[in-house]
């Protein structure tokens, strides 16, 4: 199924997420050559800035391995997913986390709730990217935080073929190895290639309602970090 075809369907997207939960963790380690767990989960780490005190949301968490870090910072932290596989993972992995189902266009948290909200390599998942980012805006404290790690594009234009020709084959190929649902894989390296770039996604971020937007490259544009605040 294409990106576009699940696109139009977010039950579709959750039931791929769900076949994916186990050993999810395991194939973003070996799809990304680590640099997922040892570069960019750590800079995004820095980002968010973790305090004792702050209610931090940690959206489309997956398993909980990003919302173990916020808490060992001592930030408490909801981790919250649409897949109800992911989740079943997660509780069995970290049972000392706060897992919630969600849907990010329709969150189940009062308006003004957490000092932080963060996503992961799941903003281009979502169905309405605006709506997202709107509800995001409605549950943060006045003058709180966003922190979104994403696939980008990368700045040098021969490595950036390079990097997309191995999404598009490399990527599928490994997870034949050790996903448990390889060809949901096509579908993801799919939507990075269809994802906006870093400029048009700090303006969409903008047009939303957040200020101070700023983004930061990792490993040349592979990956970016947007970072944005509440108006106070």
């Amino acid at each position: 199924m294409s990106r576009a075809d699940l696109s139009k369907q977010p039950e579709a997207v959750a039931a791929m997420f769900d076949d994916l939960a186990e050993g999810y963790d395991r194939t973003n380690a070996v799809a990304t050559l680590g640099l997922e767990k040892f570069h960019w989960r750590p800079q995004t780490l820095a980002a968010i800035d973790p305090r004792k005190g702050d209610r931090i949301l940690d959206l489309a968490a997956g398993t909980g391995t990003s919302s173990v870090k916020l808490r060992e910072a001592g930030a408490e932290v909801v981790s919250c997913d649409f897949s109800i596989g992911m989740l079943r993972v997660g509780r069995r992995m970290f049972p000392e986390l706060d897992f919630v189902a969600g849907d990010a266009l329709h969150l189940p948290f009062a308006d003004a709730s957490f000092d932080c909200v963060t996503i992961s390599w799941a903003l281009r998942n979502v169905n309405d990217v605006k709506v997202a980012l709107t509800e995001m805006l409605r549950v943060t404290k006045p003058g709180g935080r966003l922190v979104v790690l994403e696939n980008s594009h990368p700045t040098w234009k021969p490595f950036r073929v390079g990097y997309l020709e191995y999404m598009m084959r490399a990527v599928p190929t490994l997870a034949k190895a050790v996903a448990t649902n390889p060809e949901a894989y096509i579908y993801l390296a799919e939507s990075v290639r269809a994802w906006p770039d870093q400029a048009t996604l700090a303006r969409t971020i903008e047009g939303t309602g957040w200020g101070d937007v700023q983004w930061r490259n990792l490993t040349g544009g592979v990956v970016a970090i947007h970072r944005a605040r509440k108006p106070a």
